[in-house]
């Protein structure tokens, strides 16, 4: 099943999408629902972030190359993590797709995508085990983990380099049917593809972080957990368009702009 939270009439309301068209419901996915007998035009709607979550969790560094590449650009040993290892992200940041990221005139020009897979928690849990821990996720969605290079290396908590409005793009629906083990992420800017591998080649896995994470920490429906990105990234300017697309998942699209 594919869920998209939509505007519908001014209010964020969330609906079921089958093909072209997407069927109101009332309630959500995290509660009690009931389809309506309404269908609408899917690009007659404006689509919202699929989910505003209680807590908004990132795996980081979560894939061998890219852990390799980021050494490389800061001069440091190689060094695979050797935990599953949580941090957090804010919500300013989210932006449904078809929003613009929006670069801060002052930002310097090594502002670049990362494309990542997004779980969805789907109830309340604690203490999952690797038996049961895939049981709480809603589904999956995609996340643009937008990030500011030089203030990353300056920023002792990436408050800015990872942060800033509009530098978390995550859509454009959570689907619920996936297999991991057959996704494939593409990354294109402006149309041409900079990058294709597989989804799930991580250091850690879904399953490794929902266990670590709930032996301390309570996860609440709409928790968002964004998984990581492999390789190199490539700076995005003004005038650009970035496509994340995962394969059964769906795309999310973003325009660039660069404030005056």
């Amino acid at each position: 099943m594919r869920w998209a939270r939509f505007e519908q009439n001014g209010t964020p309301a969330y609906g079921v999408v089958e093909g072209d068209e997407i069927i109101p419901v009332r309630g959500s996915p995290f509660d009690l629902w009931e389809r309506t007998a309404t269908r609408l035009q899917l690009a007659d709607v404006k689509l919202l972030v699929p989910v505003v979550p209680p807590t908004f969790y990132a795996a980081g560094l979560n894939y061998a190359e890219h852990v390799r590449e980021a050494a490389e650009k800061l001069g440091l040993k190689v060094s695979l993590p050797a935990n599953a290892d949580a941090g957090y992200r804010a919500n300013n940041a989210l932006v449904a797709h078809n929003e613009n990221i929006v670069i801060p005139k002052d930002a310097g020009k090594q502002v670049q995508y990362e494309g990542e897979l997004v779980a969805v928690i789907g109830r309340q849990c604690k203490h999952l085990t690797r038996d049961n821990a895939l049981s709480a996720v809603l589904g999956y969605t995609i996340g643009n983990d937008v990030s500011e290079r030089d203030w990353q290396k300056s920023d002792r908590t990436l408050w800015r380099a990872k942060n800033t409005d509009t530098f978390k793009p995550m859509g454009p629906w959570i689907e619920t049917n996936v297999k991991l083990e057959g996704l494939v992420t593409k990354v294109r800017l402006n149309g041409v593809e900079q990058i294709a591998f597989a989804t799930n080649h991580m250091v850690f896995g879904v399953v490794d972080f929902l266990v670590a994470m709930t032996r301390y920490l309570t996860l609440y429906p709409g928790d968002v957990l964004w998984m990581g990105t492999e390789g190199a990234t490539a700076n995005m300017k003004h005038g650009d368009v970035c496509e994340i697309e995962i394969s059964g998942i769906g795309t999310l699209r973003n325009p660039v702009i660069r404030e005056s």
